[in-house]
């Protein structure tokens, strides 16, 4: 079992998450003794879901054993009305209640306790979580949901992932009509992975109609495989586009919906699979850091765009990926026309170069992140606070501050990075680690 960087909070909570990603194995050893309260199994289904009070005498009988997980709430949603009333009554009762759909729960006019429970998401495995397991070309391959990693075969688990989901979660609890129809729409919309969303196109790919294309997207999103991006409009200077961008979960998930011939183009299939692939890092980076952060995109209606802007708490960073070893001048176009308008914004570059350099006043990171060596065994770096790390990099002028400014944003593919910044992480979680991986050390040329 690998680390995750995931931290509970100490109240009650909701752990989302798509299924696969390990909410179950982590709450399995996060509360050894915990109240397990198991939807997945049909005769709990069917037990909680005929007297939903049942749940009460449950927790009655077992007064030892904190806290009470519910797994796949959205299968009972009446539970919840349970919950709620138990929480009131005695809130010293702690609640973890996870789930891989909301969509059902909104659907039954069942609101998620009012906010008496956090809502937390688990993403897919980090590459700094997998340690010296990552691979990146794998990754781009077969993706980062933990169920397909730790398979024997994942290319297989791959193959019938998506299938699982329309089974299960779709076609079993009717949320679509017409199940051929939104298996043909998974298919469409591999094609708009990492671009605008144009509903309409989609409608025509999947021979329905706009606003039933707009409800598949819509429950795409509820069943947390995909979700979308709007565009950075804050104090914008020049006209932008209107529609948002959509990425698929996963990278493999993309790659198994994508169809492949010899029409096709590798090139394509790899830039996309990139770049959803930082989308992801950077999404579940926000969710763990606990920072006021958001995630966007920016695009001109005269074509200039950045992949990302990362915007709040953290900076103003504008980030460009590109799935190549070499860069050309047009690379650099959007960035360049991005910081003339947002001239404090730190602009980045990702590419699948070997090295850390500085072109055009953008630094360019490479994409894989465990190139730097592994440290001495027995040699570690504690993190330093951040106070003091922007007090030196004020005493060392101009140039060393955007150098610490950009070296923080390096957490979000960077392992030596990656482990600095959630160094405690498992020692906060508790969890028990069986695998875990010397963590790389930062080169000597970029500590100096």
């Amino acid at each position: 079992m690998f680390a995750r960087f995931y931290r509970p909070p100490a109240a009650s909570y909701f752990l989302f998450g798509p299924r696969g990603t390990g909410k179950s194995t982590w709450l399995r050893e996060r509360y050894p003794e915990a109240l397990l309260v198991d939807l997945i199994d049909p005769e709990n289904t069917r037990f909680y879901g005929a007297a939903p009070e049942r749940l009460r005498h449950t927790i009655t009988a077992s007064p030892g054993r904190r806290p009470v997980v519910i797994d796949e709430v959205q299968r009972v949603p009446e539970l919840l009305q349970v919950v709620h009333q138990l929480i009131e009554l005695d809130k010293r009762l702690h609640f973890v209640l996870t789930g891989s759909s909301a969509r059902k729960l909104r659907r039954s006019g069942v609101d998620l306790l009012a906010g008496r429970a956090l809502l937390t998401t688990m993403h897919p495995f980090m590459a700094a979580e997998l340690g010296a397991g990552f691979s990146l070309n794998r990754a781009l391959m077969q993706g980062l949901i933990p169920l397909v990693v730790d398979a024997p075969d994942p290319d297989a688990v791959l193959r019938s992932y998506a299938a699982l989901y329309v089974r299960e979660e779709v076609q079993a609890e009717g949320l679509v009509r017409n199940v051929g129809a939104f298996s043909r729409f998974l298919e469409a919309v591999s094609f708009s992975h990492a671009a605008i969303l144009n509903v309409s196109n989609l409608a025509r790919e999947c021979q329905v109609e706009r606003k039933v294309a707009e409800g598949y997207v819509e429950v795409l999103s509820d069943l947390l495989l995909a979700f979308t991006l709007p565009v950075f409009t804050r104090r914008a200077r020049r006209r932008m586009t209107t529609h948002p961008k959509i990425y698929l979960v996963d990278a493999g998930l993309f790659r198994s919906l994508r169809p492949t011939g010899p029409l096709g183009r590798p090139e394509e299939l790899a830039g996309a699979a990139l770049e959803g692939l930082v989308a992801q890092h950077l999404r579940a980076w926000i969710a763990y850091s606990n920072r006021d952060d958001t995630l966007s995109f920016w695009r001109t209606r005269a074509g200039n765009e950045v992949d990302f802007v990362l915007y709040g708490e953290s900076g103003l960073y504008a980030i460009e990926v590109k799935s190549s070893a070499t860069l050309h001048p047009r690379d650099f176009s959007g960035l360049r026309a991005f910081t003339e308008d947002y001239p404090v914004a730190t602009p980045v570059l990702l590419y699948r170069g070997p090295r850390r350099i500085r072109e055009r006043d953008v630094l360019c990171l490479p994409c894989e992140p465990f190139s730097a060596p592994s440290p001495r065994r027995g040699h570690s770096r504690k993190p330093s606070h951040p106070s003091a790390k922007h007090s030196r990099a004020r005493a060392r002028g101009p140039d060393r501050r955007g150098t610490v400014r950009i070296r923080k944003f390096a957490v979000l593919l960077s392992a030596w990075t990656c482990r600095r910044m959630f160094a405690s992480a498992p020692r906060r979680l508790g969890a028990q680690v069986v695998v875990r991986a010397p963590a790389p050390s930062m080169p000597d040329a970029e500590r100096r």
